[in-house]
């Protein structure tokens, strides 16, 4: 049975004609995180030069050494005594930035009593992360884990805990809805009906009465025709952190807006994305396990989320007033070298690329919420 097979034997549901169907929710987690066709399960590295997309921590180490900063301001404020994690690592890249910022500068935050994880839930990525993470001579605990291993928490001390999640939200499935004859209908998969495609969208019912829950307090009222995305497992994965959480510090980057930007009139069509070979389109359907499905995040739900999870929002900005915030212009450096490619040739244009490529740098956003004292 193939990924195709598999998703047609999961329409357990019927559509607005009767039809058997899917929510869409339930097809991109087929396709992102089946155990065995999965885009995520599967055995390769999807993110960097080797797979499909890039993330910040790819250009360079300014990322790492940006948030690296940032940690070590929250480590003070805990007195020395929060471990800390990246939930969501991929290859262990921008943990590894992190862990050697903190090194180069003699930062007090390592220390042998501290535990740091690296938490994916990719196989590969998983391996690909030990690998990588060897080479990198800290003091500190290392753990490398999967998801439930981190929830458990027995790897950490049990103080304070400081979490970084760059691009983890946007992976997660995502309920689509659509507006139509003023009434809010979900997006499902059915079977084409036409022989240049195996699937065809179709609508249901909500499956979940927390969709309508969670767009009411966000201020959300679509356009007729209008479509969005609702992540629901970003706001319990949120949930879940603070769970486990006492004290402490989530430091969430993602693109993303507010959900009055998310669904303006501009944005009919939501925001869903897929990305194969580093090129990006709008066809969930055409390579169902095969490429990346992704969607903006609604950091108005994130807020909300985290506030009834016990957080408050100590900082949200655009990635570029971050790494302002932190400095980075007084990383730019003068070179006289003529070699295009020399250390510090790179380091600058990694600088330049971070704060002004397509406008990404205001696309993303950095979101600090804060736990406890």
């Amino acid at each position: 049975m193939g990924i195709a097979e598999r998703i047609t034997a999961s329409m357990k549901r019927q559509d607005v004609k009767g039809r058997e169907c899917l929510t869409f929710h339930d097809y991109m987690t087929l396709c992102l995180y089946d155990p065995e066709y999965g885009y995520y399960r599967q055995g390769r590295i999807r993110v960097g030069r080797e797979g499909d997309f890039y993330t910040s921590s790819s250009v360079g180490t300014i990322m790492g050494e940006k948030i690296a900063a940032c940690l070590a301001e929250w480590q003070r404020h805990f007195g020395g005594r929060a471990d800390a994690a990246e939930w969501g690592a991929g290859t262990g890249v921008l943990s590894k930035h992190i862990l050697q910022a903190w090194a180069k500068r003699g930062s007090s935050v390592l220390s042998e009593a501290m535990h740091y994880a690296v938490i994916d839930d990719s196989p590969v990525h998983l391996a690909a992360a030990r690998r990588l993470l060897e080479s990198v001579e800290i003091s500190a605990r290392l753990h490398v884990l999967t998801a439930d291993q981190g929830l458990a928490g027995s790897w950490r001390r049990g103080g304070p805990l400081m979490i970084v999640a760059n691009e983890l939200l946007d992976a997660m499935p995502v309920h689509r809805v659509r507006l139509m004859d003023g009434r809010l209908w979900e997006i499902g998969v059915t079977l084409a009906d036409r022989p240049d495609s195996f699937f065809a969208e179709t609508l249901l019912p909500l499956s979940d009465p927390q969709i309508r829950q969670t767009l009411e307090p966000d201020g959300i009222s679509l356009r007729e025709g209008q479509q969005a995305e609702v992540n629901l497992n970003a706001e319990r994965w949120i949930a879940n952190i603070g769970a486990c959480m006492e004290e402490g510090v989530l430091i969430l980057v993602d693109y993303g807006h507010d959900a009055e930007e998310l669904t303006a009139g501009h944005r009919m069509n939501g925001t869903l994305l897929c990305y194969a070979g580093h090129v990006a389109h709008d066809d969930p359907y055409t390579r169902p396990g095969e490429q990346d499905i992704t969607a903006h995040i609604n950091f108005t739900a994130c807020r909300r989320a985290g506030e009834a999870a016990g957080f408050r929002e100590h900082y949200y900005a655009t990635q570029k007033q971050f790494l302002l915030d932190y400095g980075i212009l007084d990383d730019l450096t003068a070179s006289d070298s003529a070699d295009p490619f020399g250390p510090a040739a790179r380091r600058n244009r990694a600088i330049r690329q971070l704060l002004l490529s397509d406008g990404m740098s205001e696309t993303f956003k950095v979101m600090v919420l804060h736990k406890g004292a």
